[in-house]
C-alpha cells in the first residue's frame, strides 16, 4: 500500500509498507517529487529489486561475518578469507554501514593495500576479491542496491616468466631429499601433479600395471599443522595422468622400500606416519635439499609441475594436451603461464609461405599487362 498526502505544513508525505509490513515515509516540497519516489519504490518491488532501507544500515562486519560463516570454503580458503577481513578490511569498515561504502571508498582502500600495507599486486587482488564477494552477496540478498566494487581499478600484476628446473636439477633434488621423498620428487616431475595432489595419493590411485595415476583428492594443511583431505582444486583437476617409465620404476622402488598396507594407505607418509604435512615437508626436506644442490631460495615444489609442463611443450605436445595433463581450468590458463616456452614460430611462418610459392612451376619473368 502506498499513497501521497499533503501535510498541514504544506509538505507532501509519501509513504508505503514494505514486504514485512513496516511503514516507510519521506516528505517532499512538491507532490510530483513525492509521487516519483513512490513510483520508483513500487517499480523496484514489482521487478524484485526492492531493497529495504534498513538493510543498508547493517554494519559491514556484522554482514560479512554472517556471509563468511555460510560459505562452503575449504579450510585453507576459510583461513585466508578470515585473515583478509581481520587484517585489511575490518580496521577500516568494521562499523561502517553497508550502504555507506561508496565506489570512491573502495578505490581508496584498494590503492592503500599497496601503498600503505605494501602488499604485492597479486595479494591486493586476492584481498579485493574477498571484499567483492561480500558485496556481491549483499546485493543478491537485497541488502544494498549496487555493488560498490564494480569498476574498481586494481593494481597490475607483473608477469613473471617461469624458468623450469633442468633434468639434472630434478635428479639432484631427488637424491638430496630424505629417501622417503625421493620418489615423490621424481613422480611430481614426471606427472605434473600439484604438491597437495602428490600428498593425497593413496595406493588405490596408482595403477602400475596400466601405468596411470588418478587424481581424485588433495591434502591441504590447516591450523596447528593438521591436514584436510578434500577434492582437487577444480572440476578439471580430476584427471588420469599417464606414467612414463621413470615414474613406474621409481614407484616400484618406493613401494618396495616403503610398503603400504592396503588400497586406502597413503603412498607418501611423514616420518612419524600419516599423511605428509606441507610445512614439515618444506622445512625438513625440500628447503635443505634445494640449498644443498644450489637451487634458488624461494623455489617451491610447484617447480616440479613447471618442469613437467616444459618437457611436454619441448616435445611438441599441444596446448590442449598440456592443459589436460596439468588439470588447468582451460587452455587459456596454460598459455598464460607457459606461452614463452612454446618454440618461436617466426621461422616456420616464413618457411610455410616460401614453400607455397616455391612449389609453383617456373613461368619466367611476369609479363607486363596492358592497361586500358
Amino acid at each position: 500500500m502506498a499513497n501521497v498526502q499533503k501535510r498541514p505544513n504544506g509538505k507532501w508525505r509519501a509513504r508505503y509498507r514494505d514486504l514485512d509490513g513496516k511503514e516507510h515515509a519521506r516528505h517532499f516540497d512538491r507532490k510530483v517529487d513525492a509521487q516519483r519516489w513512490i513510483d520508483e519504490v513500487t517499480a523496484s518491488v514489482i521487478t524484485g529489486q526492492y531493497v529495504d532501507p534498513r538493510s543498508a544500515k547493517t554494519p559491514f562486519r556484522e554482514y560479512a561475518e554472517k556471509w563468511r560463516a555460510s560459505q562452503p570454503h575449504r579450510p585453507s580458503t576459510a583461513k585466508a578469507v578470515a585473515q583478509h577481513l581481520r587484517c585489511y578490511v575490518y580496521p577500516i569498515w568494521e562499523k561502517r554501514a553497508l550502504g555507506a561504502i561508496k565506489p570512491g571508498d573502495i578505490q581508496t582502500w584498494v590503492t592503500s593495500l599497496t601503498t600503505n600495507h605494501k602488499l604485492a599486486a597479486s595479494t591486493s587482488r586476492t584481498v579485493f576479491n574477498t571484499v567483492n564477494a561480500v558485496f556481491r552477496a549483499a546485493v543478491r540478498d537485497r541488502m544494498i542496491p549496487h555493488n560498490p566494487c564494480v569498476e574498481a581499478k586494481l593494481p597490475a600484476v607483473p608477469r613473471k616468466k617461469v624458468v623450469p628446473l633442468a633434468v639434472e636439477q630434478v635428479r639432484a633434488l631427488a637424491e638430496a631429499v630424505p629417501a622417503r621423498y625421493k620418489s615423490l620428487v621424481l613422480l611430481g616431475a614426471a606427472t605434473g601433479l600439484r604438491p597437495g595432489e602428490l600428498f593425497g595419493l593413496q595406493l588405490r590411485h596408482v595403477d602400475l600395471l596400466h601405468a596411470t595415476v588418478s587424481v581424485e583428492q588433495q591434502i591441504q594443511q590447516t591450523a596447528k599443522h593438521r591436514v584436510y583431505v578434500g577434492p582437487p582444486k577444480t572440476a578439471r583437476s580430476y584427471r588420469t595422468v599417464p606414467l612414463p617409465r621413470v615414474a613406474v620404476d621409481t614407484m616400484n622402488a618406493h613401494l618396495r622400500d616403503f610398503p603400504v598396507d592396503g588400497p586406502e594407505s597413503w603412498v607418501f607418509t611423514a616420518p612419524q606416519g600419516g599423511p605428509v604435512v606441507y610445512t614439515h615437508f618444506m622445512d625438513g626436506a625440500w628447503r635443505p635439499a634445494c640449498a644443498k644442490v644450489g637451487i634458488a631460495k624461494g623455489t617451491g615444489p610447484h617447480a616440479l609441475r613447471h618442469h613437467y609442463a616444459s618437457l611436454l611443450i619441448k616435445h611438441g605436445e599441444s596446448v590442449k594436451t598440456v592443459s589436460e595433463r596439468l588439470g588447468h581450468t582451460n587452455a587459456a590458463m596454460t598459455l598464460n603461464i607457459y606461452t614463452h616456452l612454446w618454440p618461436d614460430s617466426e621461422e616456420r611462418t616464413r618457411a610455410a609461405v616460401d614453400k607455397a610459392y616455391a612449389d609453383r612451376p617456373d613461368q619466367g619473368e611476369p609479363q607486363a599487362q596492358a592497361v586500358a
